[in-house]
């Protein structure tokens, strides 16, 4: 396949007009037969995105924990140009998690979005920022229960959520950062607490600024010390609801483009109709793009796919286009550990890209050339 005709997003995070040329379900420099040709009409041409934290969309949730929710979420993530997703799970019992990891293992890729990736979010973390999380089920920090989850999951699992102001989690931390990504999650540690985290080896933030203390000028908190951790990648949701648009900018000109990772944290009403739905087993009231945690009004993940978010970033947030995209492309693949093979349009890597007009309107998904 040959795309003609078109605004490439290359690795230098700047678009080159050119031709894109695809074989064997991988971008390649040159095509030896070109059988199909595509006109773009000078469209954007960019990676697949990536979310590497949701929850579900279409009525489904990943904690369902059925192959039937897993392959309706791909289809829905590939048909708004997200070709590779790393869904969250809740804080559930450790065998209810551990049947859900199971499942996922045995997930074939069939058609859609690339499973890559699972971030669990809980169960280590904390009870006071717990979010729309069920406190009934949150544990502390322990090896052997995240290696029966790894086990469980043939190691899908790319991130675990811990809260380190509970028990002594650096010994925790040392022993597994080199099996698993771990993240701060649903936490109320101050800066100190987070730094030493960081100093041992946790590398990734959940939803920065959601379910944490406040960045504040005498206590900085989890915030302070990622931006003080200079390997640390950080989550954003760009909503338009989680994070006010000036803290968007602010994180943005803060960490710098390469350290920040979009991320839609969607529920499983993204794609639905205003309703009462469930998240983590908890009811939740969504009306107007709002979805909040009917016993105690918590903010229960968003009704909006990364996609749009991308969009609503670069449109309504004042985000630079090139700076979005690679946030929400290379950025996340780089955290997930597969970037030899996802994230940018380059020679070798697998051709999943997504053309886009000039107002930003999804025009082709490819998944696989």
């Amino acid at each position: 396949m040959i795309i003609k005709n078109i605004q490439i997003y290359c690795e230098d995070k700047k678009f080159h007009f050119g031709d894109l040329a695809i074989e064997d379900g991988r971008f390649v420099d040159t095509v030896k037969l070109a059988t199909d040709v595509v006109d773009g009409n000078g469209a954007y041409a960019i990676p697949g995105l990536i979310d590497l934290h949701f929850h579900g969309c279409m009525g489904y949730d990943f904690c369902d924990g059925t192959l039937e929710a897993i392959q309706a979420i791909a289809e829905y993530e590939a048909s708004v140009g997200v070709t590779s997703v790393a869904p969250a799970t809740m804080t559930l019992p450790v065998e209810t998690l551990e049947g859900i990891l199971q499942t996922s293992a045995s997930y074939g890729n069939v058609i859609g979005a690339h499973l890559v990736g699972i971030n669990m979010e809980g169960p280590f973390i904390s009870k006071e920022k717990k979010g729309a999380q069920n406190a009934l089920n949150i544990i502390p920090c322990n090896t052997e229960v995240l290696r029966r989850f790894q086990k469980a999951a043939k190691g899908l699992v790319k991130f675990i959520g811990i809260a380190p102001e509970y028990n002594d989690v650096i010994p925790f931390i040392q022993e597994v950062k080199e099996e698993v990504s771990v993240s701060l999650a649903h936490t109320n540690a101050n800066y100190e607490q987070a730094k030493a985290a960081f100093d041992n080896g946790a590398c990734h933030v959940v939803h920065l600024h959601n379910a944490m203390p406040a960045f504040s000028h005498r206590e900085p908190g989890v915030v302070g010390a990622a931006f003080d951790s200079k390997h640390v990648m950080v989550e954003i949701i760009c909503d338009g609801i989680h994070i006010h648009p000036s803290m968007v900018r602010a994180t943005f000109e803060m960490f710098g483009a390469d350290r920040v990772i979009l991320i839609s944290d969607s529920m499983r009403a993204t794609g639905m109709a205003d309703g009462r739905y469930t998240l983590g087993g908890q009811d939740v009231d969504v009306k107007e793009n709002r979805a909040i945690l009917v016993s105690g009004g918590a903010l229960a993940g968003s009704v909006t796919n990364l996609m749009d978010c991308m969009k609503i970033a670069i449109k309504d947030m004042g985000i630079p286009l090139e700076d979005a995209i690679g946030c929400a492309t290379i950025n996340p693949a780089r955290a997930l550990k597969i970037d030899d093979k996802y994230g940018s349009i380059a020679s070798g890597k697998i051709a999943n890209v997504v053309l886009l007009d000039k107002e930003l309107n999804l025009q082709k998904v490819i998944i696989n050339g």
